[in-house]
This record gives structure tokens, sequence and C-alpha cells, in this order.
């Protein structure tokens, strides 16, 4: 008789599923502790696995903090790369798209404390902003300077510098992440960040548009 179920063994499936667990835990603790606090043997005890079970997978906690980015943030960088450049509407339209997708899937999640962390031990792990700037920062900028030229090459934004207003756009949205952390760095309420962003992309537009 078949069994309606898989035909692994249980540890089997536990066993394969053991580095998802281990990256969840990893990103769980890494956000609430700060990557210096995080201590490798509490990640393996929220993900239910021994120390020892952790190293089979990863080397060091550099090592599976570059991990949790890559499995977490690199696939949402991906998408929307392939979203601009298949894009067959307005460029607005394609602007509103990209920074509410980015808000939906990143800036809206736990994930926005990886940029916290970044922002308030990158002057004692060097090497991690480093990693990060690399293969996340770089790619999101030239992502939006992608974007910024499409919008002038259809004549839909008139003529800017493409790489220094990706900056200038990139700031307040880093600023509302903090902003809807706990414990951010000014102590200010968190706001309402659909409002926020709705404010801010109509501002943008208004402000890119070739006749607006």
């Amino acid at each position: 008789m078949n069994c309606p179920f898989s035909s692994k063994p249980r540890w089997a499936r536990r066993k394969e599923a053991r580095p998802q667990e281990l990256l969840a835990a990893a990103l769980d603790l890494f956000v609430e502790r700060g990557f210096a606090a995080t201590r490798l043997g509490d990640v393996a005890a929220l993900a239910g696995v021994s120390k020892g079970t952790l190293y089979l997978y990863f080397e060091s906690k550099e090592d599976l903090f570059k991990a949790v980015v890559r499995e977490n943030i690199l696939p949402a960088l991906a998408e929307a790369e392939d979203i601009i450049d298949g894009y067959q509407g307005p460029s607005t339209d394609l602007f509103r798209e990209i920074l509410l997708g980015w808000w939906e899937h990143i800036g809206a999640t736990k994930l926005a404390g990886i940029t916290k962390l970044l922002m308030a031990e990158s002057g004692n792990f060097p090497e991690l902003a480093a990693f990060h700037r690399e293969e996340v920062s770089q790619r999101g900028e030239a992502m939006i300077v992608r974007m910024l030229q499409r919008g002038i090459e259809r004549g839909e934004f008139r003529a800017i510098d493409v790489r220094q207003t990706a900056n200038v756009l990139i700031a307040p949205v880093i600023m509302l992440m903090m902003w809807q952390q706990p414990l951010n760095p000014c102590h200010v309420e968190p706001v309402d960040a659909g409002s926020y962003l709705d404010s801010f992309i109509n501002l943008c537009l208004h402000g890119l548009l070739s006749k607006p």
C-alpha cells in the first residue's frame, strides 16, 4: 500500500530543512540583538539543532550573515531587476511599482533590521559592510539608475544626474525603515508608511517629469 505522504523518512526531510531553519533563526537574532551580540549557539538552539550541526552548513558567524542576506534580499533584487528589464508601461508606473514592491518585500519586513544592523555596527565589522555594499547596495543603486535612465530615454523624465538622484531617492526610504524599527536611533514615533511612501512618490515624480 502506498503511503499518501512523502516516502522520505522524517529525519531526511528534517536534514534537508536545516539550512533554512538556521537562516530563519539567524535572521531573527541578528535583527533582535545585532551582529556582535548574536551567538552561534543561540542560533542553533533557536533552530532546534546542535552547534556542531550549524558548523556543517556555515563556517562562521560572518558566513551565516552573508547567507542570510543572499537568501532573503538578493532574490528580491533579482525580481525587481527583471521587472525593470521587461516593463512595457510608463516609467511613472514602473517607479511606483518598484518602490512599493521593495517596501512590501524588504522595508516592511524584519529584513529592514539588517540595514539597521549595518548602520549601527559597520564600524566594528567593516568586512560585513563591504560585503553588503558590493552585493546589495551597489546592485540596488544600479537598478534605480537603470530605471531613471529608462524614463529619460523615453522622454518621460527630464535629464538629470541619475547616479546622484538614485542616492537622493534611497536616503528617505532608509530613514523610513529606521523609523519603523524598535528603538529607532532618533526616537521618532513610527509614521504611517503608506502615506509617507505615497507622498514621497508624488514628490519625486513631479520633480522627474519632463512636462510636470
